[in-house]
């Protein structure tokens, strides 16, 4: 089953990245392949990885400490939720 998540940081995009890939194998996954969308206007973002554990979406937004929750959901809401998220940043890719 795939996983999302919500991030709150106060870093901006790359160390936010590095936190959230640290935070996921901290909790026992195993990052197969990941990416990274945000627009350069807008103080969030969404970090995708393909993992041994299924496929993880982590929103991230500024915030005043770091802190990822995680949740399992179904494909659908899954792929819902990060269709939404593109399309709502229009982001560009790292």
């Amino acid at each position: 089953m795939p996983y999302l998540g919500f991030a709150r940081s106060p870093h901006g995009p790359v160390k936010t990245y590095e936190l959230v890939l640290d935070e996921l194998r901290r909790r026992g996954f195993s990052i197969r392949f990941s990416k990274h969308h945000w627009a350069g206007d807008l103080p969030f973002g969404l970090i995708m990885a393909e993992t041994d554990r299924g496929d993880v979406a982590v929103r991230w937004a500024l915030g005043k400490e770091f802190k990822l929750e995680l949740e399992e959901v179904d494909r659908e809401t899954y792929d819902e939720f990060v269709e939404d998220t593109l399309e709502y940043t229009n982001a560009d890719s790292d």
